[in-house]
């Protein structure tokens, strides 16, 4: 199980490595996207959207990162695990260290990606609203979420 003590922040040279890990979630993950859209999104990723967040990550004992997340103004706007790694907890301890270190209590995901949905519900989110769209105007529909559990319940 990972652990806060596991976090770090990643250094401007992690960005070639994040992006690894950002393609390789994605692409295991978000099915419902075209190949186009996801180099262009890749782009974007390291171009600007790197940048417009407080990043943290998990690294593993070679350590190469194996999951990251990015807040912005009390807002998880990404949370990538390696596919290789998913299901050890990884995305539980970013999140929770997003939500009691930095302050996270609002999220979006895809509506179509619902095994990031379950996650979040079962990690104390409830759907608040919904968008037809992404936050580039495409036809992917978003599900706003908000933390609805006190931080005490949250740790069991």
């Amino acid at each position: 199980m990972y652990r806060y003590n596991s976090v770090h922040t990643p250094r401007l040279s992690d960005y070639p490595e994040l992006a690894r890990v950002w393609e390789a979630s994605v692409r295991a993950t978000h099915d419902f996207l075209p190949d186009s859209y996801i180099c262009l999104l890749r782009k974007l990723l390291v171009s600007q959207y790197l940048d417009a967040v407080m990043l943290i990550c998990c690294k593993d004992a070679k350590q190469r990162i194996t999951g990251f997340a990015g807040v912005a103004a009390g807002r998880v706007e990404m949370l990538f695990i390696d596919p290789a790694v998913r299901g050890q907890g990884l995305g539980k301890c970013l999140l929770h260290y997003a939500i009691d270190e930095l302050n996270a209590v609002q999220l979006d995901v895809n509506e179509q990606n619902p095994q990031a949905l379950g996650f979040y519900l079962r990690q104390g989110f409830e759907v608040v609203g919904r968008s037809e769209t992404d936050g580039m105007g495409q036809p992917y529909p978003l599900l706003h979420l908000r933390l609805i559990q006190t931080k005490a319940a949250q740790t069991g």
